[in-house]
C-alpha cells in the first residue's frame, strides 16, 4: 500500500510540476478535462494517496543488519 501511495503521489507531483512550468494538465488532457468525474476521481485518488504518504513522515524507520 505505501509503495502504490507513493507512485500516485509521484504521479501527481509531476502533473503539478508540469501544471506550473508548463500549464499543462496531464491528467486533465488525458481524461477529458478537469470537470470530468472521471479526472476528479483521478485527482481525489492522488489526493487521498498525498494523505497516506504524511504517515511515512511519522513511522520508525527499522534498522535492517546484515552481516558483512
Amino acid at each position: 500500500m505505501d509503495k502504490l501511495a507513493l507512485s500516485l503521489a509521484v504521479i501527481g507531483a509531476l502533473n503539478w510540476g508540469s501544471i506550473g512550468i508548463f500549464g499543462f494538465d496531464a491528467v486533465s488532457w488525458l481524461l477529458g478535462g478537469q470537470g470530468s468525474i472521471v479526472s476528479r476521481i483521478v485527482f481525489t485518488i492522488v489526493g487521498l494517496a498525498g494523505i497516506w504518504c504524511i504517515s511515512l513522515l511519522f513511522r520508525d524507520r527499522e534498522i535492517i543488519e546484515t552481516d558483512m
